[in-house]
């Protein structure tokens, strides 16, 4: 019996960032779910929880802090990995002390795969 795909949830504003995220991911046996706002991960209606998130710190509207602080407060425990193209030591450190990974754009393919592999692995 082979195992389901775990499903990604990725949060970006950037068109083209969330079509590489989503291929990069398809091509090392993942599911994709995208969503160019946190306001439209929010909004979405699932079955089953992905399995992890990958979240842009900084999002027009609600930002990827702010959508973290609210799903911690909701009681989820929905691993996030945020992303970022902004240098911010205060964002790294509250990440970072809610237990997310941060990755600094660019970054590598290997990095996020083992980031991902490691929160989905818990």
């Amino acid at each position: 019996m082979v195992a389901p795909q775990k499903t990604i949830a990725v949060v970006d504003d950037d068109p083209d960032m969330l079509k590489a995220i989503g291929r990069l991911l398809a091509a090392h046996g993942f599911r994709s779910e995208i969503f160019a706002s946190a306001e439209a991960f929010l909004a979405r209606n699932w079955a089953l929880e992905p399995a992890c998130l990958v979240l842009d710190i900084h999002l027009g509207g609600m930002s990827g802090i702010d959508l973290q602080r609210r799903l911690m407060a909701s009681g989820s425990r929905l691993p996030v990995i945020f992303i970022t193209a902004v240098e911010d030591e205060a964002a790294r450190r509250e990440a970072m002390s809610a237990g997310c990974a941060y990755l600094r754009k660019p970054f590598t393919a290997r990095l996020l795969i083992g980031a991902i592999a490691e929160a989905t692995a818990q």
